[in-house]
């Protein structure tokens, strides 16, 4: 039994890291719900910094902006590094589930693809936005409806 509290113990201090560090979480979005890990077997470029992925952000605005619509989301790149993208809904009933998160990340894909570093890659049809972000550097993407949902994805 004292076995079971001491792995208990330990395993909410192992997890207590990730969500005490997440300082955007309550600011631009909720406390993510649900959370995954994506591997991708992309490395990361060796031109990737800091710049690199404020200028991916900026572009991805810039493709939005070109559009006849209001963006159904705003894009952010956060951290120490600008190693976080944090996308957020614009309005109500937006990605305000799972598959409506990935169904805009299936998006993204496309709109990565038009950028020099995406094409740069052996085979960049067969890769997805998440593998684009290894590429680029970012460690994790947050999706959010905005009001009650959050889902993070770590890249590794």
């Amino acid at each position: 039994m004292r076995g079971i509290v001491i792995l208990g113990a330990w395993m909410l201090l192992a997890a207590m890291p990730a969500q005490a560090n997440d300082l955007h979480a309550g600011y631009y979005y909720p406390q993510p719900e649900t959370r995954e890990v994506y591997i991708s077997e992309v490395p990361m470029a060796n031109d990737a910094t800091e710049s690199s992925r404020a200028a991916f952000v900026v572009g991805l605005a810039a493709q939005q902006l070109k559009q006849s619509h209001a963006p159904g989301y705003h894009l952010f790149a956060k951290g120490a590094e600008l190693e976080k993208i944090i996308i957020v809904a614009t309005g109500p009933e937006r990605y305000d589930n799972l598959f409506r998160m990935r169904a805009l990340l299936a998006s993204l894909t496309s709109m990565a693809r038009a950028t020099p570093l995406f094409a740069q890659s052996a085979q960049p049809y067969e890769l997805n936005f998440l593998d684009f972000c290894k590429l680029m550097g970012f460690e994790q993407v947050t999706v959010s409806n905005g009001d009650n949902f959050a889902h993070q994805i770590t890249i590794r």
